[in-house]
């Protein structure tokens, strides 16, 4: 089946109308927001590309199992499910719910961080980021030397460089490492698939230095498909099954389940080591709640363990791969600049490309960002120099490698015609690009400036 002829593999039971605004309303709603996309009211957003975290729709199995929800404060049902789910997908025997994957990330590299500690990476998101350098740690990223050409064909461009990584370890000392974290598909990196291949070379440095191996493994299914159909000697595996070879490289994974569980809520942690999970477990109580529900309610952990079996179905993991390329195929061939190859959960435009005139200390993403929402009423996100920009000791700004925008797509949520009109509205953007001017940064916070820093137009 090609690009532009596949078909949902679901019915709609359920609507929930959008509220279709004009030019005008959406020039108002975004100086209120302070032109910030985070500060919209979601009631003002046609499309909403924000994340795909959390914005899954749900079938009518996990609300099936919503009612079946057993809210008992220890030792519920649902917490039985959702624990034999989990050791079996990963193969980990220490399994810790949490909220969701930054309260994962919170206990986890809160309690292996500190200061003098180095977090090493193919490229940590931005609350993994955060979690990590709010401890006192630094976080390094290492992608691979493909994942700086954003126009070829690489299939694999999510990969750590292994190279780099056994020369950080050597360099920074093994005692002074809190661990290598490989993420799947590698988000910030545009959505790209890590192969089996580097999954294995990472593990067999770890092994070697005897460092910690963690996978961030919310997007694992969209990673599983492009090995199956891009990686040689994995044709006849299942998707699940290849999930589950990776995960049997680490030592333990941590994973927002707001992605590819196919829920609005949850995430865990999954160790093998018991006194690393004792440890995590006695920070969970703390901060989060009881060993068997972590922050979680009964409902949200039924839904949990029926969303991951669903991700793994065929149809669902065709139709899903298929819809984001199918996006972005089209706009690349309308000249508007992507990351390629087409990742999994979202397509990243190249707003530095986009909008060559625009100094990237004027911030060419968010302006990006700002248009997309003037013209079609479309929320997306800047992945760039407002979200990973640095300032040095002069107050100058250290940009980001990449200045991109996210286009993420929820699951289960648009149908084509609604990508027909987001390919529509880029026809605007294209034709206005000459016009388009940059923004400047009015407030910004200490930690993840993005969520609520206030810009204005130039």
């Amino acid at each position: 089946m090609s690009i532009n002829s596949f078909i949902e593999p679901f019915k709609i039971k359920s609507v929930e109308p959008i509220f279709v605004t004009t030019l005008e309303q959406r020039e108002q709603y975004m100086k209120e927001a302070h032109y910030n996309p985070f500060l919209l009211h979601s009631k003002h957003v046609m499309i909403d590309l924000l994340t795909d975290s959390g914005t899954s729709a749900m079938s009518s199995e996990q609300w099936a199992g919503i009612m079946r929800g057993d809210e008992s404060y220890a030792g519920a049902q649902s917490w039985e499910r959702l624990e034999t789910e989990l050791k079996d997908l990963t193969g980990y025997p220490f399994i810790i719910p949490t909220h969701q994957g930054r309260a994962a990330e919170r206990i986890l590299y809160g309690y292996l961080g500190g200061k003098g500690k180095t977090f090493i990476s193919n490229t940590h998101f931005d609350t993994t980021r955060a979690n990590i350098e709010f401890s006192g740690a630094e976080a390094f990223d290492i992608p691979c030397i493909e994942a700086k050409d954003l126009s070829s064909d690489y299939p694999f461009k999510g990969n750590m460089d292994t190279t780099k990584l056994e020369e950080l370890i050597i360099k920074t000392g093994v005692s002074n490492i809190g661990a290598v974290i490989l993420t799947v598909t590698n988000n910030t990196g545009g959505g790209q698939p890590v192969s089996m291949e580097n999954a294995k070379a990472v593990d067999s440095i770890c092994k070697k230095h005897q460092v910690l191996f963690i996978i961030d493994c919310c997007r694992i299914a969209e990673n599983a498909y492009f090995i199956r159909n891009k990686e040689k000697g994995y044709e006849h595996k299942s998707y699940r099954e290849i999930a589950q070879e990776m995960f049997a490289l680490a030592d333990g994974c941590a994973m927002s389940a707001k992605k590819d569980a196919l829920v609005n809520m949850g995430g865990f942690l999954a160790l093998k080591n018991e006194e690393l999970a004792t440890a995590c477990t006695n920070l969970l109580i703390i901060t989060e709640g009881f060993a068997t529900y972590g922050g979680l309610s009964g409902r949200d952990m039924e839904a949990m363990a029926i969303g991951l079996r669903e991700v793994f179905e065929e149809d669902y993991l065709h139709y899903r791969i298929m819809s984001t390329t199918y996006l972005g195929e089209q706009l690349k061939a309308k000249g508007v600049p992507v990351l390629y190859p087409i990742g999994g959960h979202a397509v990243y435009v190249d707003a530095g490309a986009l909008y060559a005139h625009i100094p990237t200390d004027q911030y060419p993403g968010q302006a990006l960002v700002c248009e997309l929402y003037k013209l079609g009423g479309i929320r997306a996100v800047e992945i760039g120099s407002v979200m990973f920009g640095k300032y040095d000791d002069n107050g100058k700004l250290i940009p980001s490698p990449m200045e991109l925008v996210r286009l993420a797509l929820p699951r289960r949520v648009y149908t084509k015609s609604h990508l027909d009109y987001i390919i529509e509205v880029f026809d605007k953007i294209v034709n206005n690009k000459a016009n388009t001017k940059g923004v400047k940064i009015t407030y910004e916070p200490k930690f993840l400036r993005h969520f609520t820093a206030h810009f204005e137009l130039l």
